[in-house]
């Protein structure tokens, strides 16, 4: 199996080569291939407290995911909010996104974390303990369904 290091870095960290080949990524796979016609890219990938999470082979990035920190709680105690999780066409089923989630649950997985899960996807969620909230409802045309995941910090409040 090719090399699956997670690389993370912040957008200050970040190279030229860095930021094309995850956006190369993403654009890939939301425009091209899902046909999703929203913005992708937005002022949050800049954000110096946002963290991008990536594995790289020799064809380019793998995988990839964000992580963004916002001030306020989105939903109960979550302040942190990761998404844009996605694998390349011909990486997909060696559990590159797991890797990338694991990655993000060692770090932060003692703080709150919420997503929008594409719905087809939710069960992969579910395997690092995020749990469905609210109604399913349309993002980029496609189904999705909020998700969250208390942290170690909640729990102990019990």
């Amino acid at each position: 199996m090719p090399e699956c290091s997670v690389i993370t870095k912040t957008w200050p960290q970040m190279t030229a080569d860095d930021v094309f080949g995850w956006a190369k990524l993403r654009t890939d796979i939301f425009f091209l291939e899902q046909h999703i016609d929203e913005e992708e890219l937005d002022d949050r990938d800049r954000d110096p407290t946002t963290e991008h999470l990536w594995i790289e082979d020799a064809a380019g990035t793998a995988a990839y995911l964000r992580v963004i920190l916002d001030d306020k709680p989105s939903h109960l105690d979550a302040r942190r909010l990761f998404g844009r999780v996605v694998t390349r066409a011909d990486r997909r089923g060696e559990g590159l996104s797991q890797r990338l989630i694991a990655e993000v649950i060692a770090r932060h997985g003692h703080k709150a974390m919420l997503l929008h899960a594409q719905e087809y996807i939710a069960p992969l969620y579910a395997k690092f303990g995020f749990t469905a909230f609210g109604d399913r409802y349309l993002e980029a045309g496609i189904p999705h369904i909020s998700m969250y995941r208390a942290g170690l910090d909640r729990e102990y409040l019990r």
